[in-house]
């Protein structure tokens, strides 16, 4: 199958995707968040407020409730749009790379870096993609155009 949607929509779904794991999993494991989860499931975490917040709560909000899972369904509705030949909507990558920008502001030393490539990666695939498509169409109509302008001669030709 030839895709009219760039492959760099693809590598961006990935690597978007893989970050959302790589910090969920991370949060879990090498931060220990996973030691919490008795507290999570026992109802703990029910009346407690964002201001005075437990450890448990903590951990709870660093891993299976932050943005990780939101970004590995993110990357992997990316990669299923690429796989469909659908061109994600171009609004994606900008509110991403607004996100990005935030992040980079206020948590310096993290791997928003890597986020940022993933978005530029996007946008840019995006924008190939939605040039393919439209030279494509374009050669399309005027396929269409040339066939009927033909078919006029050979009609005007045969009524002489």
């Amino acid at each position: 199958m030839t895709h009219r949607t760039d492959r760099m929509v693809h590598w961006a779904g990935w690597i978007i995707a893989l970050y959302g794991c790589a910090h969920t999993i991370g949060a879990l494991t090498v931060e220990g968040a996973a030691s919490h989860a008795g507290a999570w499931f026992s109802g703990a975490l029910w009346n407690e407020s964002f201001s005075a917040m437990s450890p448990a709560g903590s951990a709870f909000w660093f891993s299976l409730d932050s943005f990780g899972i939101p970004l590995i369904l993110i990357g992997l509705i990316v990669v299923w749009m690429y796989r469909k030949d659908i061109s994600p909507p171009a609004f994606l990558p900008w509110c991403l790379i607004g996100w990005t920008i935030i992040d980079a502001t206020v948590l310096l030393l993290t791997p928003w870096p890597l986020m940022l490539i993933a978005e530029i990666l996007l946008v840019v695939g995006i924008r190939r993609s939605d040039r393919k498509r439209s030279r494509g169409r374009r050669s399309a109509e005027s396929g269409n155009l040339q066939g009927r302008v033909t078919s006029r001669v050979d009609i005007e030709t045969a009524d002489q």
